[in-house]
């Protein structure tokens, strides 16, 4: 059963969904969060295809995180992590999509770790 704060999300997910979509030279930074972690993606659209993905249970992040405390700093070692995969395959712009979550917080985290890593949108 879906309680009403998840069905507001889901709401609002869609709304965003009907005006944002990602291409290959373009695409969509996508953000899902749990209770303990979170996740980021980059989706093209177009294929429907996940180009990069990161999250906080990357194998890549374990030395670092083991060392951070709270889930708003792992959040930004996700969002680096995301835009130095992302660099890797060339690509350099993105657009961001929250998912239907607030932006502040973890999202808003992920956003400037993404930021800080070489992303632009």
């Amino acid at each position: 059963m879906i309680n009403r704060n998840e069905n507001s999300r889901l709401r609002s997910k869609t709304k965003i969904r009907k005006t944002i979509s990602g291409t290959a030279e373009r695409p969509r930074l996508t953000v899902y969060r749990s209770l303990n972690n979170v996740y980021a993606q980059l989706i093209d659209d177009a294929t429907g295809k996940t180009i990069v993905s990161a999250s906080s249970l990357s194998k890549e992040l374990e030395e670092e995180l083991k060392n951070t405390k709270g889930k708003i700093s792992k959040s930004k070692f996700v969002g680096i992590l995301v835009a130095k995969k992302a660099l890797e395959k060339k690509i350099t712009s993105v657009v961001f999509d929250r998912n239907g979550y607030r932006y502040h917080g973890r999202i808003q985290a992920i956003a400037d770790g993404a930021r800080e890593g070489g992303l632009k949108f």
